[in-house]
């Protein structure tokens, strides 16, 4: 049905998370149609990120430095630290201009189905940080599955000789109604509550 290149483009395509089959047909029709000089430029800035982005070697953050922009920032709070999933979380929780402390990205959450252990994710480092540095608040955002539950308990059983350890609190997103929430969402919120201001 089309040109082997073209085939091939298509294939490569759907490899990336939520682009299926007519996805990837209308960007690759879409890339063939673009200038020479705009089509080089991307596949330049794919190969430049795949080969310069790694990960900080303190918070695991994705990184072109040794050290990310976040963990070198003096007007970051030092002495508390978010601990999330992966840069994705990162990313979303800076969108809020909220928090202005440091990371700690794991890398995944424990899934024994998958195979994923504690020894697999960056659990330890996280440990040796807190517990060698002045840390006063731990605050753990990972999401409520059975898996991100799993996790936070065992991180948190780790890291409670050290600090005071928090989660963040989980709730109805705004214009969700009760109706339509599952029963996890409903008693997570309730367990958030806070007193009217």
């Amino acid at each position: 049905m089309y040109t082997r290149p073209l085939a091939r483009l298509i294939e490569q395509l759907q490899h990336l998370p939520g682009i299926g089959p007519k996805s990837a047909q209308r960007l690759a029709l879409h890339l063939l149609k673009r200038p020479e000089e705009e089509v080089k430029a991307l596949a330049i800035a794919l190969m430049e990120a795949k080969q310069q982005v790694g990960y900080c070697s303190v918070c695991y953050h994705l990184s072109a430095e040794p050290v990310c922009e976040i963990c070198r920032s003096p007007n970051r709070e030092s002495q508390t630290i978010c601990v999330v999933t992966d840069s994705r979380d990162v990313i979303a929780l800076e969108k809020t201009r909220e928090y202005r402390g440091k990371y700690h990205v794991l890398g995944g959450v424990i899934s024994p189905m998958e195979g994923i252990g504690p020894d697999q994710l960056h659990i330890q480092p996280l440990v040796r940080r807190v517990s060698q540095q002045k840390i006063e608040e731990v605050i753990i955002a990972i999401s409520p599955s059975v898996e991100g539950e799993t996790t936070t308990l065992y991180v948190g059983h780790l890291l409670k000789p050290f600090t005071k350890v928090t989660r963040i609190a989980f709730g109805l997103p705004m214009g969700g109604d009760l109706e339509y929430a599952d029963e996890v969402t409903l008693a997570r919120a309730l367990e958030g509550r806070r007193e009217l201001e």
